[in-house]
């Protein structure tokens, strides 16, 4: 049985509010283009790409650095904005508890964040013309919240998932980003964002392209998603602007070729992730998105999420002492504050637990953390 803190299906909000937005009714040239998937699997090259070939990636983005140095194409701005939104639910850009779609779901219905994402849409089209590329790691979480904001500014919506093997996503992390997070958990978060991604995309005008396709020849999957979306900037690139792109992508930029030799995972995770990677890789394949790769893809998510669970049950007691390490940890600081100059104690109202850091207190699970609750007799 499932946990009642497991994500609903994503058609609907925490609320049972409908997250699924129509299709702009009437003629609209107005596109919005949200490339998804995990960090590291090519969505930095689809975006170049697309903004290459004329479409507009609103400005200023994120700088280009030695991770990455043909530049993210993401916005700063959209980052700022999921970083906010993640804050406030307390989850992380790759999270692999699938309770965290519950969290970032309720988001979606708020009224003031939907206001807010379209008086920026509004501004980027009257910037940037009518085809806009939205990518950003952060972006699957909040997909319900960006259709809504498009449907108001009469923009129609397309999703592209960039796909590649789930250990050369995990190794290119582990060489270019802090090393916070080890391979179990990256893998684990892995599974979570892909799959959830396709569920929250399903129904939706979406395409599936393999990183390795576009590396080989980036013509064919983009002229495809340029006819099926009506993209104008792909249907109408002049032979100077895909001489650019042929300078934009760069196959040597693949940096990171790993196997499972390579990143060692428990057997059991290790299975679900190739099974969710054969059944997202067949995506790709023409007439691969059928109801039958629906069914698979559920019940793939389905055996992570009662995986993830028993591991969460099973590490309750490593969860707890965690915390308790840390609220001990804090007392200590607080209390070599005051006169010999340490930092001041926390201000009135403050509880100590609050003072525990977030990445911390996210450690124990939810059950867990409501029996703490109770045993101290707080309300929340």
């Amino acid at each position: 049985m499932s946990s009642p803190d497991v994500a609903p299906e994503p058609e609907t909000g925490p609320e049972g509010v409908s997250l699924q937005a129509p299709e702009p009714t009437g003629p609209s040239a107005r596109r919005v283009l949200f490339v998804v998937g995990s960090g590291r699997s090519g969505t930095s090259t689809m975006s170049g790409t697309l903004q290459t070939l004329g479409m507009h990636v609103p400005q200023p983005e994120v700088a280009a650095d030695d991770t990455n140095p043909k530049g993210f194409g993401e916005p700063q701005w959209v980052v700022d904005f999921h970083d906010e939104l993640l804050r406030r639910v307390n989850v992380q850009v790759s999270d692999a508890r699938p309770s965290a779609w519950f969290e970032t779901g309720k988001l979606s219905t708020a009224e003031q964040l939907r206001t807010r994402l379209h008086t920026w849409l509004e501004e980027q089209f009257e910037a940037g013309g009518d085809e806009l590329v939205i990518k950003d790691p952060r972006l699957a979480w909040f997909l319900g919240l960006w259709r809504s904001a498009a449907l108001r500014a009469g923009a129609s919506c397309s999703h592209v998932t960039m796909l590649r093997p789930v250990t050369e996503v995990v190794g290119s992390k582990q060489k270019y980003y802090a090393k916070r997070f080890g391979e179990v958990n990256r893998v684990a978060a892995w599974v979570n964002m892909m799959l959830h991604t396709e569920r929250s995309t399903r129904g939706n005008q979406r395409a599936f392209v393999r990183y390795d396709d576009m590396l080989t020849d980036w013509t064919v999957p983009v002229h495809d998603m340029g006819e099926r979306f009506d993209l104008h900037a792909v249907r109408s690139a002049t032979a100077r602007d895909i001489r650019k792109v042929h300078q934009f992508i760069d196959p040597s930029l693949r940096r990171v070729r790993l196997t499972w030799d390579d990143v060692p995972v428990p057997a059991h995770l290790r299975t679900i992730a190739d099974d969710a990677w054969q059944a997202l890789d067949a995506l790709a394949d023409p007439g691969g998105d059928t109801p039958e790769r629906h069914v698979e893809l559920d019940q793939i998510r389905q055996a992570y999420t009662e995986a993830y669970e028993e591991a969460e049950a099973m590490s309750q007691s490593t969860a707890i002492a965690a915390q308790r390490a840390g609220a001990a940890a804090e007392r200590s600081r607080l209390e070599g504050g005051g006169d010999r100059g340490g930092p001041a104690p926390a201000p009135e109202g403050v509880r100590l637990s609050d003072r525990v850091p977030h990445n911390v207190r996210a450690l124990v699970p939810p059950s867990a953390r409501r029996r703490l609750r109770q045993a101290l007799g707080r309300p929340r």
